[in-house]
């Protein structure tokens, strides 16, 4: 399909700098130029944080096993070796 394009001046020196360097046509640099870009999962809109997984559940630290202290945690996780 033939279609008309307004392109940056820049952007239109560079493209055909590339195709005749990988020795393509204009037409099939930007053809994979729209596969790749249409082939991405959409980007994330500002403003909208990810969805991060919280566990509901029971359970916790073991009695006795400081979170602040590296070394507490250490010790507890050598205990169950």
């Amino acid at each position: 399909m033939k279609t008309t394009l307004d392109i940056d001046d820049e952007l239109l020196v560079r493209a055909k700098a590339a195709s005749a360097q990988e020795r393509k046509s204009l037409t099939a640099l930007i053809e994979e130029g729209l596969r790749l870009r249409l082939r991405r999962p959409r980007p994330r809109r500002r403003g909208t944080a990810p969805r991060i997984p919280v566990f509901a559940g029971k359970g916790g630290l073991v009695a006795g096993v400081d979170p602040l202290s590296n070394r507490s945690l250490l010790d507890a996780a050598d205990d169950g070796a």
